[in-house]
């Protein structure tokens, strides 16, 4: 069996995902080269900043809305399977084995203790956006989709609920390193100018046979990429320790059309993650306080089991008032969203010779894309692969 190289630019949850399903080919040899690998934290690294969770909004029949849907039965595994990825249901039944037992929301009434509900909450004007749809794509897919009777959501014209997925992200890009590394994947540190670069930083070959590009929003200024359809979006959460009992966001706030509400309780005391907003072309890296006062606010009055679940030790009893101030804060964060016009690319070109497979530009939805993008992106790598041995006996 003839050997191919390949060389894996990004580290991110993009980068790791590919290279994971890449290492089943028995004939791969994969390396990652990255400038940020998982433990790091920067601004210019986006996975470590994100929510997760699964939360399509990809419009029904398009290339978004299928690689969703192709990532949804991974993830419902390793929710149900590997308790050591971080990725736990959030719904109204849970088929784990060893359910997560949240506090009650009083948002989400359940009939099963085990867990709790993922629900969105949208006036009638959210409903361009997919996630808000009273039917939308992935009704048929999550489990016990169903639309809340109007006494569950006063103030909104309706909302749903099902089961979903939130994804510790601090747990779960180290535990893809890990199976990766066990499945043979080897790592490298680099920093690079050019994507053609990469070609020559393989660890089982003096030059790669194809590379694939996953990384993000550098692929902005990342010589032989230079995509100008990208750009950063700019997203702000509040990481706290305080208790959700559950998943829940709404469509839009009374804070302006870049700011919105969501809260994501993790899994393995990963805390509860508040957020947020969607500034689009704005780099800062700094935390925005009054942005910060805001999110929790609203967090506390969409979901006020966070500050009604004892949290702290004992003795460090919380203030008595049930506003912001009960909220435990680990951290504040700041992270650039990857997003691009026109979508997510997944295509393959030569460049300086070199086939190169892209797969990036997933904005804020890149772990809910992971698998179902890597699975094209591998797809595109067996094309460059089979072409590049036709032009080999060609040349013979």
């Amino acid at each position: 069996m003839a050997e191919s190289h390949i060389v894996v630019v990004g580290a991110g949850v993009s980068g790791l995902t590919t290279a994971l399903l890449l290492s089943k080919n028995p004939a791969y040899r994969v390396t990652v080269v990255a400038k940020y690998m998982p433990g790091d934290y920067d601004i210019e690294y986006a996975s470590p900043w994100a929510g997760a969770n699964y939360l399509p909004v990809s419009a029904a029949g398009t290339p978004a809305a299928e690689h969703d849907r192709n990532t949804w039965p991974e993830l419902a595994r390793l929710a149900s399977e590997c308790p050591e990825a971080g990725v736990h249901f959030q719904g109204r039944s849970s088929p784990s084995p060893t359910p997560y037992r949240p506090a009650r929301n009083p948002h989400s009434p359940s009939t099963d203790e085990t867990a709790t509900d993922t629900t969105m909450y949208a006036h009638a004007s959210d409903t361009a956006n997919e996630l808000y749809k009273p039917d939308p794509w992935f009704a048929s897919i999550l489990p016990n989709f169903r639309l809340l009777p109007a006494a569950q959501h006063a103030g909104y014209d309706h909302a749903t609920a099902f089961t979903s997925v939130c994804i510790n992200t601090s747990i779960y890009l180290p535990y893809l390193l890990s199976r990766c590394a066990a499945a043979g994947v080897r790592f490298q540190r680099a920093v690079l100018t050019h994507i053609a670069d990469a070609a020559r930083l393989s660890c089982s070959a003096p030059t790669a046979d194809v590379v694939v590009n996953c990384t993000g929003l550098s692929s902005l200024r990342l010589g032989g990429v230079a995509d100008t359809a990208l750009r950063p979006v700019r997203g702000q959460t509040v990481l706290v320790r305080n208790e959700a009992g559950g998943m829940a966001a709404t469509g839009r706030t009374a804070d302006g059309d870049e700011e919105m509400c969501y809260v994501m309780q993790r899994a393995a005391g990963g805390g509860t993650l508040l957020g947020g907003c969607a500034q689009p072309d704005n780099w800062d890296p700094t935390v925005d306080p009054n942005l910060a006062v805001r999110i929790m606010q609203r967090a506390v009055a969409l979901c006020p089991t966070l500050v009604s679940t004892p949290h702290t030790h004992p003795q460090h009893t919380p203030p008595a008032r049930g506003g912001i101030e009960r909220l435990s804060i680990i951290r504040h964060q700041v992270g650039l969203r990857p997003v691009r016009a026109g979508g997510v690319r997944l295509e393959r070109e030569r460049v300086r010779g070199v086939w190169t497979v892209h797969n990036y530009g997933h904005g804020g939805y890149g772990y809910q894309a992971s698998y179902g993008c890597a699975a094209v992106a591998v797809g595109l790598v067996a094309e460059a692969v089979e072409e590049g041995r036709g032009m080999g006996r060609a040349r013979l």
